[in-house]
């Protein structure tokens, strides 16, 4: 993409991920664009937040075509960090990039499992299928694209599973708690992210996030707070079958945490494949890059433990 910092677009900017991902991109050197709907009160402090670091805020909805294609005509990048409910949405976006022919790169919105490898309980499988369709609708459009599976985020399900903001005894632990999982910090899945966008050896490709230093399992990471924190937790295990009757019995969308939690934790999804010699991997991609691994993120929590939002799926 020469040598000129690429222009990105970030949609979603104000949301959880998409946050980091424009700091990442601005700390990076890029001229760094996001498209946000028209500001309301409780958002002023991150919107001149933003343009105090420079970057050039859009206001529309995704519904505003004109708008969009307006802004995505600015840049050379557009990264999609739209939550789960939005994701559909994607198909506006991916119309207003074809209006464009400046485009160089299109990262949707996942920055999960590699969907096109695993699959999952009906609930989280619904989920995955519709990030399968906008991957197929932006092959079909002829969209570079790079698409991320950054597996899981390490402040948000360090936060689930062992809640540094507080002092408990006891940790409920999803199956028998040896699957391996990967745990990603916000920070480097945003860093890696704007890295891959704007490199030539993503275009067209998966990449995936799968820092040795991140797979741990459940026991791992309960055993590691215990040995930093001195205590010692009570474990109450959650079986495979409470797990998919709470999946099969929740509604809509309670139902698609808990069939999360049986993909990650109890049938180990994102450590079922091997990667092989054509798979793209984050750290071995760009080893000049210090991620901060699990048990750096544990030393974090116990000074000042990062608060990730919950998620929402609906």
């Amino acid at each position: 993409m020469g040598s000129e910092k690429s222009k990105i677009l970030v949609f979603g900017g104000r949301g959880y991920l998409g946050k980091y991902m424009v700091k990442a991109s601005v700390s990076m050197g890029h001229p760094t664009y996001v498209y946000v709907r028209p500001v309301d009160p409780s958002k002023l402090q991150l919107h001149h937040e933003f343009e105090s670091m420079g970057v050039t805020v859009f206001q529309g909805e995704l519904d505003e075509e004109e708008k969009m294609v307006a802004a995505v005509k600015q840049v050379d990048v557009v990264i999609s960090t739209l939550a789960v409910p939005q994701h559909l949405e994607q198909f506006k976006i991916i119309h207003a990039i074809k209006q464009a022919p400046n485009i160089k790169r299109f990262v949707p919105s996942e920055f999960g499992n590699e969907v096109d490898r695993v699959s999952g309980l009906p609930p989280f499988q619904a989920l995955m299928e519709n990030k399968k369709r906008i991957r197929r609708a932006t092959e079909s459009a002829g969209i570079p694209f790079t698409y991320v599976s950054a597996n899981s985020f390490a402040a948000y399900f360090v936060d689930f599973l062992l809640h540094p903001h507080q002092t408990l005894q006891h940790v409920s632990i999803y199956g028998n708690g040896d699957a391996k999982v990967v745990l990603n910090f916000e920070e480097d899945v945003a860093a890696y992210t704007i890295k891959a966008s704007v490199d030539p050896r993503t275009c067209n490709r998966v990449i995936i996030y799968r820092p040795p230093g991140n797979i741990v399992s459940q026991l791992d990471l309960i055993s590691s707070w215990e040995k930093k924190t001195g205590t010692t937790l009570q474990r109450t295990h959650i079986s495979e079958q409470d797990i998919i009757k709470l999946s099969e019995s929740l509604p809509f969308p309670e139902n698609i945490p808990v069939a999360i939690l049986h993909n990650i934790f109890i049938k180990g999804d994102q450590m079922s494949f091997e990667l092989n010699a054509n798979d793209l991997e984050a750290s071995e991609l760009y080893p000049e890059y210090k991620y901060t691994s699990v048990d750096e993120l544990l030393d974090i929590c116990l000074v000042n433990p990062p608060k990730p939002k919950l998620a929402a799926f609906a």
